[in-house]
C-alpha cells in the first residue's frame, strides 16, 4: 500500500461514504509536522456549493491559524460521484449529515489529528448542527450565517412552502418514471442571467446573491470548476427540513453562532440560538451581509479569527 505523504497547504484526499469515494481538500498549517498533533475541522459549505467555493476560502484561513481543515464535495456534487443509477447535482439533507459523519471518521484515522470540530457556513450550519446531535466525536461547533432554522425562514408563508413541495414532489415522480435527471434553478438564479435581469425578479438578497453565485460573481459558474446553480428539482423535499433546529436542545457540545443582525437570514440564527441549552456564544457583525461572510476579506477574517479563538479555548 502506498503511504500518503501530506504537505503544508492543500492536499487532495478521498474518503468513503455510501460506498463511494468523496473527494476533498485537506488544508494543513504551514509548519505542518506529521509527528505532532493538531486540532482538525470538518467544514460544511452553503447550498449548492462545491469545495472550491467557501471551503477553499475558509480552509486556508483556518490552516493559517494552526488548524487542519477538511472541505469536500458531498455525494453527487463537484468531483464526488453520485451513487450508481442516481444523478449528479443532488445535495440532500440526510445524506449531507451522513457524509459529514464519514468525514469525521476519516479525520479520526489520521494520526496527527488531536480533536475534531465542525464549522458550517449557511446551509453548512444546519448540516454541522444536525450532525453534532449524535456525533460526539465533534467536540465543538461553529456556524457562520447559519441557516439552521427552516421553520422561521421557509415556513412562514405556508402557501409558498406548499408550492415548493408540490413542485419537488412532481420532480421526484418524474425522475422515478423517466430514469432521467430533472434539473432546475432552486435559487431562481440561472447560470446565464445578468445581474440586472436577476435583480429585476425581486428575489430577496438578489444583488448580494448574484455578487457570489452569478455568472459575473466572484465564485459563480464562470469562475469555479464543477459549479452550477442548476440542481435536481426535488431539492425542496429536504431543504425544507432543518433537523438541527428541532434537536437544538439535544446538542451538548459548546457552540459559537456568528451572524449579521441586518441580514435577511438573521432569524435562522436567532431562532436556533433560542432553543440551545448547551454552553454557547453569540457574535454579531451588523456591518456584513449574509453572503459577505463567504468571501469578503474583512468578514472572513472576523469570522475565522473568532472561530479560532473559540476552538482554542
Amino acid at each position: 500500500m502506498t503511504r500518503t505523504v501530506f504537505k503544508a497547504g492543500a492536499n487532495r484526499v478521498t474518503f468513503k461514504s455510501f460506498g463511494v469515494d468523496l473527494v476533498g481538500d485537506l488544508y494543513l498549517p504551514e509548519s505542518f509536522d506529521e509527528t505532532k498533533t493538531y486540532k482538525a475541522i470538518v467544514g460544511a459549505s452553503p447550498f449548492p456549493q462545491v469545495k472550491d467555493q467557501v471551503p477553499a476560502t475558509y480552509g486556508p484561513e483556518m490552516a493559517a491559524r494552526g488548524f487542519i481543515y477538511l472541505g469536500f464535495d458531498y455525494l453527487g456534487m463537484g468531483d464526488s460521484p453520485a451513487l450508481p443509477g442516481e444523478f449528479k447535482q443532488s445535495r440532500y439533507m440526510f445524506r449531507l449529515i451522513e457524509n459529514t459523519w464519514d468525514a469525521v471518521s476519516y479525520l479520526g484515522t489520521l494520526p496527527f489529528v488531536e480533536e475534531i470540530y465542525g464549522l458550517g457556513v449557511c446551509q453548512g450550519g444546519s448540516i454541522i448542527a444536525s450532525a453534532a446531535v449524535t456525533d460526539h466525536r465533534i467536540k465543538k461547533i461553529a456556524t457562520v450565517s447559519g441557516m439552521m432554522a427552516a421553520d422561521a425562514f421557509q415556513w412562514t408563508d405556508r402557501n409558498m412552502a406548499n408550492m415548493m413541495i408540490d413542485a419537488a414532489n412532481a420532480s421526484k415522480q418524474k425522475m422515478y418514471e423517466t430514469g432521467e435527471a430533472d434539473l432546475g434553478w432552486p435559487n431562481v438564479l440561472n447560470d446565464d442571467q445578468t445581474e440586472e435581469e436577476f435583480v429585476a425578479l425581486g428575489v430577496p438578497m438578489a444583488a448580494e446573491t448574484y455578487s457570489y453565485y452569478g455568472k459575473d460573481g466572484v465564485a459563480g459558474p464562470g469562475t469555479i470548476k464543477n459549479f452550477t446553480n442548476e440542481h435536481n428539482g426535488d431539492q425542496a423535499m429536504q431543504s425544507l427540513i432543518s433537523i438541527g433546529e428541532h434537536y437544538a436542545d439535544k446538542i451538548t457540545q459548546p457552540a459559537l453562532i456568528i451572524y449579521s443582525p441586518s441580514a435577511f437570514t438573521a432569524i435562522c440564527s436567532t431562532a436556533f440560538t433560542e432553543r440551545l441549552t448547551n454552553e454557547h456564544e453569540v457574535l454579531t457583525f451588523d456591518e456584513f451581509g449574509h453572503v459577505e461572510f463567504y468571501y469578503k476579506p474583512e468578514a472572513v477574517k472576523a469570522s475565522t479569527d473568532a472561530v479560532a479563538v473559540f476552538f482554542n479555548k
